[in-house]
This record gives structure tokens, sequence and C-alpha cells, in this order.
């Protein structure tokens, strides 16, 4: 994903509207921590909050993929049960709005996971949508995708390997970077013209 440059401030802006961005780029990242502080407490009732009606969670690997708030709380359910104790922290943040009441972003997280019963490290971004009505920001779409999901003990050895998700049975391969039209342009070993 291509990540749009931001444009300078033009002098048509008023302080009002970009002091009402600043108050919506706070909402959102406010939005993205409480997500991650409800999925380590396992408070499905903020979960639902944090979504629109018709909102949609997914995962690139096709592991996951529901939509509405309902499909979406019986996932976390099910996605819980096979889940120990978490800790997601976020990272980096990009936000860029598409008009008043929606916006794109993409986040990186980390996490460590008790999953499979053994000790697990994971490095994901989410490409989200957000919508905002009744002066609230909500997640209209999250799409998750892994650079690695590994057992702690095999994470020196698989992280030079593409088949860096280890999340279910079988391992996979990473969703990016390899994955990224601008990585394989530039991959290491690639003889330039």
């Amino acid at each position: 994903m291509t990540i749009p440059s931001r444009v300078a401030a033009s002098a048509e802006r008023t302080l009002e509207s970009r002091l009402a961005e600043v108050e919506d780029r706070t909402a959102i990242r406010e939005l993205t921590a409480r997500y991650n502080f409800a999925i380590d407490d396992r408070d499905l009732k903020t979960v639902g909050e944090l979504f629109t009606d018709d909102g949609s969670f997914g995962s690139k690997d096709g592991a996951m993929r529901a939509t509405g708030r309902e499909a979406i709380l019986k996932q976390f359910e099910s996605r819980f049960s096979v889940l120990g104790a978490t800790n997601h922290f976020a990272h980096d943040h990009a936000i860029w709005f598409e008009s008043g009441t929606r916006a794109r972003g993409l986040l990186s997280i980390h996490a460590e996971v008790w999953r499979k019963e053994q000790p697990m490290v994971t490095a994901l971004r989410y490409d989200d949508v957000y919508e905002k009505s009744g002066g609230l920001w909500r997640f209209a779409e999250r799409l998750l995708s892994f650079f690695y999901y590994l057992n702690v003990k095999d994470y020196p050895a698989a992280m030079g390997t593409l088949e860096r998700n280890h999340g279910s049975d079988k391992p996979v391969a990473a969703d990016y970077p390899e994955r990224l039209s601008t990585y394989v342009e530039l991959r290491p070993g690639k003889s330039k013209p």
C-alpha cells in the first residue's frame, strides 16, 4: 500500500479546520488504542462499540473474514477460545482523510501472545477504513496482515524464511514485505538494470 504524502496546509484552510483535523487524528489514534486494550482484556462489548454496524474485519491470509458487528464479535469469540493472554502495542500510524467523515489508516503492531500452549510473538499491520458518525470515529474496515507470527524459540531461524506465519497448524508465507511490488523491485540479490 502506498501512503499518500501529506499536502502542505494551504492558506485557505482555517485554524478551525486544521484544529478539527488534529482532533480527528487524535480520536482515530484513541480508537486504535481502545481496540488493543479491549482485545487484550477480552472486552467484547467495547470491541463491538468500535465497529460500524456493517463493519468488516478480516486477515489478508483469509483465515478471518467477518462482516457486520455481530459476525465480528462471533469471530473474536472463536479466536479467543484458542488464545491465552495477549499484549498488543501500536507503533507507527499513518492517517489520511478522504472526507470529513471518512479516513484511511495504516498501523503497525507487535503482540506477545500465548497461543497453542506456547509463547508467540507477532508483527502485523492493519489496513483500516474509519468512519465518523454521531461525532464518533469507528472502524468500517480492518484488514490484518502478518510480517511474522512465530513461537519465541523459532524467531531467530524463521526470520530468514518466507514462511514466517506460524499462527495456524501449518506455516504459511508472510503477507509482507516480499509480496509488495516496491520490495520485489529492490529485493536483495536482484540485479539492477
